[in-house]
């Protein structure tokens, strides 16, 4: 039964209630901006299409959702799977992609698949999700150095003698940025836990790079001014022969979406002695990536550290997440065209953190010392997705798991 956890929220919704979701919302759309911006440009794509994702499925997520706290937006599990796509297809390629995926999530919601999604292996997950991470890092080399490099390969082992070919060019105020970003990241939470390292982070190395006019390269000088304009909807056109490309990868991005929500939904449950309802959630997810492709945005799916943050700072209803997109609706409006000056490195900086935090090392070296059939699959997992395709290592690991 398609029964969104707004309906039953709202009841008996007071204003205590309201003020703590607003509050909670403005941090979560502050936390998100940086995240959504980096997830874009790292996935292949410019900028405002990862703020546009954010609105578009945060807000959808949050009326729609079978979760009280669940805050949408693109997440770095989709960077590997959407750049290749981008990389193979171009855009129009994602955007139908995405449509696609979408559908098979109302699917899976329909049928009620929700409930066995929640029984993929962890080995599985823990292999894939590290190779994800070790391929975000290695994706960043480039610009946490401010390497003097064309287009990097996309093949793991070709990129990384490319760096070792030009990096001779090493761009010590690039390197300077960045790891300021990093430590700011890891060292801020000693400071406040209300406004976001990532945030603090890109204030300042912006700040800096602009008032000494460093050398470095700026979202602007790659990518242009981000534009402040809402998009107009464009359902994408679909053909047979389309689809029968698509299919596999849009496949990958509704299982990644559907294992990532559904766990965001149980550790945010949690959190808040709840209760979440799988197949809802699934189906709000669904119509969140089929809206947010029709608006030029790539995949989305319930974000774990943003929930864990929406919760955190008093977050009790999906209304905090309503006001976490129109926070964001409000910085691409207003706002969006001032990114523009933030430093490649500074992002580059984000995502090293954000691949650390995925990269799941612990429970790896957990699995990898426990049963051989554990092993086997984690190790096979994690070897695919790094060197092969992610499509393919989730197909086998799936296999091997069963």
């Amino acid at each position: 039964m398609f029964k969104p956890k707004i309906i039953d929220t709202l009841k008996n919704y007071s204003k205590a209630e309201f003020y703590k979701d607003v509050v909670a919302g403005v941090i979560v759309g502050i936390v998100a901006l940086p995240l959504a911006i980096a997830f874009a440009i790292a996935s292949g794509v410019s900028p405002e299409k990862g703020i546009i994702t954010a609105i578009i499925a945060g807000f959808i997520i949050s009326i729609l959702g079978g979760s009280r706290v669940q805050i949408g937006g693109p997440t770095g599990a989709f960077i590997v799977i959407v750049y290749g796509i981008v990389q193979q297809y171009g855009v129009n390629g994602l955007i139908v992609a995405t449509f696609m995926a979408g559908i098979l999530l109302i699917i899976f919601g329909l049928t009620k698949l929700g409930g066995i999604i929640k029984f993929i292996p962890y080995p599985l997950i823990v292999g894939f999700t590290t190779g994800i991470a070790l391929i975000i890092f290695s994706s960043e080399i480039k610009d946490f150095f401010g390497l003097n490099m064309g287009a990097v390969p996309a093949d793991f082992i070709n990129k990384w003698i490319a760096y070792g070919f030009h990096f001779s060019s090493v761009n010590p105020y690039a390197v300077g940025m960045a790891l300021v970003t990093v430590m700011i990241i890891l060292l801020w939470p000693r400071v406040s836990h209300k406004v976001p390292g990532s945030l603090i982070a890109i204030l300042l190395t912006t700040l800096i790079t602009q008032l000494f006019k460093l050398p470095v390269e700026t979202i602007g000088s790659r990518f242009g001014t981000i534009s402040a304009t809402f998009p107009a909807p464009h359902i994408p056109g679909i053909s047979w022969e389309i689809i029968q490309q698509l299919i596999r990868p849009a496949f990958t991005i509704a299982l990644l979406g559907a294992i990532e929500s559904l766990l965001s939904a149980v550790v945010a449950d949690g959190m808040i002695s709840g209760n979440h309802r799988s197949n809802t959630e699934l189906i709000a997810q669904g119509f969140a990536n089929l809206c947010s492709s029709i608006f030029g945005g790539i995949p989305a799916t319930g974000a774990i550290a943003r929930t864990a943050t929406n919760v955190k700072n008093g977050g009790r209803t999906p209304v905090a997440g309503i006001i976490h997109a129109v926070i964001l609706l409000f910085i691409l409006l207003f706002v969006g065209k001032w990114a523009s000056l933030i430093p490649m490195a500074t992002l580059a900086g984000i995502l090293v953190v954000v691949a650390w935090n995925m990269s799941e090392l612990g429970n790896f070296i957990f699995i990898l010392r426990g049963s051989k059939s554990d092993a086997a699959v984690l190790v096979s997992t994690f070897l695919l997705t790094v060197f092969v395709d992610l499509t393919v290592a989730i197909e086998i690991g799936m296999v091997l798991a069963a």
